[in-house]
This record gives C-alpha cells, structure tokens and sequence, in this order.
C-alpha cells in the first residue's frame, strides 16, 4: 500500500475505444476523489479491469486478472470489475469472484463511479441495471490540459441487431445526448488546448434520429466544424447502411473532416451478410465507397472483418479476400468469429466452421491486409503531408510522432514544443503500421 495519504488507482482495460474511453471517464471522476492513476498494481489503493464481451479471448483475459490481483486485494486493495462482462453477467461475476471482487458495475453507471467505489469500501457492491433515458447522464469530459486530441461521447447503446453482436445487451438501447451538450463540451476542449476531437458512439451515422427536431449526424458535424480554433474532426464507429448522401457532403465541405473513415463491413458474402443481419449488401458497400472516394479523393478506409461466421464456406471467405482487394482497405480489424452468449448467431444451425479452418482464412486474410497496408505507405515516400504532432515518441527522445488527416502514424525528428502544431513532413520511408519522415521545407499539398 501506499505510504503517504494519496490514493491510487489502477485501471486495466480489455476491449474496443468505447472501453478506453470509459476508462478516461472513470480516471478523471475518481481523480476528484483524490486518486491518483498508477501503472503499478501494486501500488494501487483501487484495482479496476474495465471489461470487454465482444470476443471470447477478454473473459479469458479477465480470469488470469482477477488471479494476478489476489495478492493486491488481501493486503487492503479493493478490485472491482467494470464494463460490457459486468454489464452482461454481472451476478455471475458477483458470485463467482466472491472472494476476489469488491465492486461489479456495467457501462451505464460510469457517471455513478465514484459513489460506487465509496460504497464499496464497506460492502460489496453489484451495479448492472439499465438506467433508463430520463435517468442517463453522459460524462463530459473534465480536463484535457496538455492533449492534443480528445474524445466526445455523442451517443451510448445501439438499436441494430447484428447477430454476431452483443452489444445491444450490454450497453443499451440507442439514446443520443443533446447537441447543444456536444458543442458545449467540445469548445471547453478547444479552449484547453485541444486541435483535434473524435465523436463517439455505436453507431454514430444514426445520431439524433430518434428525438424529434434534433440535428442529425451530418448536421451535427457541420455544427462541430463551426468551433473556432478546432482543426481535426473524427468520428467512429459507422454502419455501411446509414452512411447517407449529407455524410458524405461533409467530406465535399468541410476541410476539418479527416480524410480516413472506419466503415465495418465484417464480410464480403451477401449471404453471410443477410445471416448477419448487417441489412446492405457488397454493392451497396462497394457505391458507398465510390461516393467516398468522389467526395474526398485519397481517403483512407479501415474496417472490420469476422472470419468463421456459422456456415461460411470457402466460396464465402473468397468474397471478403476479393472485397478487400476491390476496396484496399489500409487497415483492418480480423478476428475469428466468438459465439456469444444470448445473440441470435447461437441459433443458427449451421455446423461450427473447423478452428484449424478458421485460422487458416485468417491468418490469409492478414497477410494480404499486411501487404496492402506496406504497400501503400511505400507509395507515400518522398510525398510531403501535414502532420498533427502529438508529441514525443515513447522509445525516443529525439523523435516525435503525429497523424495525417488520413490517420497514418508518422515518426519524424523534431522537438516535443511542436504538439499541437499542424507541420509538414516528407514521408522517408514505409513501415506496415507507421511512416518515417523529416521536417520539409516546401509547404504540403492539399
């Protein structure tokens, strides 16, 4: 334990960005408390896993966790267990860690950490209701002195019903904050020193739909665009089926937008993408990629790809490693498709794609990704590009590192001083994930 009076936390967070910026939020309230973050457990008067329920491996993760942290909980830590598991099997959790867990809370009561973490230190505590809309109140975020980019929630839940996915039993229905809440919180954060802000949600593209005379998405961005001093808009996550004609206006007019997008596609099968009830098809995918590409030449794209969804044969793998030839994807995230409890895909009847399969495909389906993305960053070389610097690299002290409006991470001489700034740099060399680059002395093309 610690020896002075400073309380300190340690958070360990398995997941998607939805989890790390849940993490950010807990971080920032319980520092109202007086914790202080800490990379050590050890050290830590408070030990949280913020959990993820998406794909098997995190529940497997979260048990050599709740293991590894024993020692800390019976010298005096409380451990607590946060995020879509809690949320989903909470009074397993509850029981099953009987002996190893002091506080089980799911996504909605973030907000609510810091009385939650105080009743728990008298008692056990299990928090995994669904608040309902009058009662939901989204975290704003409360200092970002020294940040170069920061995260705005727009919306929490989900109302699609993929049947892959778990999400709408963990985080909710759809519920959308009022935009009069965004742009307020994203001037706060301009004003701090932040250049750059990422709208988050499950699915951002049908923002404001459901609560009559709201803005919708686009409008919404139109609206972010218009905060003096902001110079970098990003949003995630998106659904191909609601990436309408105003969206992709924005791309035409707002020099803000940043020019790489993240549209999860998760196969290139029309059948497969019925049985997952994705509710487009590849050449509905493929025409919004076209009306992207139109309304901002160059722009980069990512998704997500499940390989071994029930019944995928191999002429439907064929179709997602042509897709991903068609569209050449810059990157990418594949997993093995994870049967998860309570979403419609465990009825489905079809025999278990064979794991050894499984693998096979995926680990195919990486290695083309790999090449496509090294590819592509070759063909960057000797280009000039504006850089956002966000500061000194974490393996070398004379070296920076930033983003391109396309998301490319690029490393490059120069002094920390320069975070925060939009600079020039020409492109040296092409690694799979990252660029290497030189301050240049001729300004950046468009």
């Amino acid at each position: 334990m610690p020896s002075d009076s400073t309380k300190k936390v340690f958070i360990k967070t398995f997941g998607c960005q939805m989890n790390d910026y849940d993490s950010a939020k807990i971080k920032a309230l319980l520092g109202k408390d007086g914790y202080e973050p800490t990379a050590d457990p050890g050290q830590a008067d408070l030990i949280l896993v913020n959990t993820c329920s998406v794909r098997e491996k995190p529940e497997q993760k979260l048990r050599s966790f709740i293991g590894e942290m024993r020692p800390h909980r019976q010298r005096g830590a409380k451990v607590g267990i946060a995020g879509c598991m809690a949320q989903h099997a909470g009074e397993q959790l509850f029981k099953r860690y009987r002996k190893d867990v002091d506080l089980v809370f799911g996504p909605d009561h973030v907000p609510q950490v810091r009385a939650l973490v105080e009743q728990a230190q008298s008692e056990r505590v299990l928090q995994n209701s669904f608040l309902d809309d009058d009662n939901y109140a989204f975290v704003r975020e409360t200092t970002s002195e020294g940040r170069v980019g920061a995260f705005v929630t727009i919306q929490k839940g989900c109302d699609n019903k993929c049947t892959f996915c778990i999400v709408p039993a963990t985080r909710g229905m759809e519920l959308s904050r009022p935009s009069a809440l965004i742009v307020e919180e994203v001037q706060a954060l301009v004003a701090q020193g932040v250049r750059e802000i990422t709208l988050i949600g499950q699915n951002v593209n049908s923002y404001g739909l459901k609560v009559p005379g709201e803005l919708n998405f686009a409008q919404l961005l139109y609206r972010v665009a218009e905060v003096p001093g902001l110079q970098r808009i990003r949003y995630t996550t998106s659904h191909p089926r609601d990436m309408g004609p105003d969206v992709i206006q924005a791309y035409r007019d707002l020099p803000q937008l940043c020019s790489h997008l993240h549209l999860p596609v998760q196969s290139g099968s029309d059948r497969l993408l019925r049985r997952m009830k994705r509710y487009y098809d590849r050449a509905r995918y493929l025409d919004v990629v076209a009306q992207l590409r139109d309304a901002r030449p160059g722009i980069s794209l990512t998704t997500d790809i499940i390989v071994g969804f029930p019944g995928e044969t191999d002429e439907d793998f064929e179709h997602t490693m042509s897709l991903l030839e068609a569209v050449g994807f810059e990157g990418s995230f594949s997993f093995k498709y994870s049967a998860r409890p309570g979403t419609p895909a465990l009825r489905l009847s079809d025999e278990p794609v064979d794991p050894a399969r499984m693998q096979e495909r995926l680990m195919r389906f990486q290695t083309r990704q790999q090449e496509l993305q090294l590819a592509a960053h070759k063909r960057l070389v000797d280009q000039v590009m504006p850089v956002l610097v966000e500061g000194a690299s974490k393996w070398d002290e004379q070296v920076i590192c930033g983003r391109t409006s396309c998301f490319r991470m690029i490393n490059f001489p120069g002094d920390a001083s320069l975070a925060g700034q939009i600079v020039d740099v020409r492109i040296t060399r092409g690694f799979t994930n990252s660029l290497r680059g030189e301050l240049a002395e001729s300004p950046a093309g468009a």
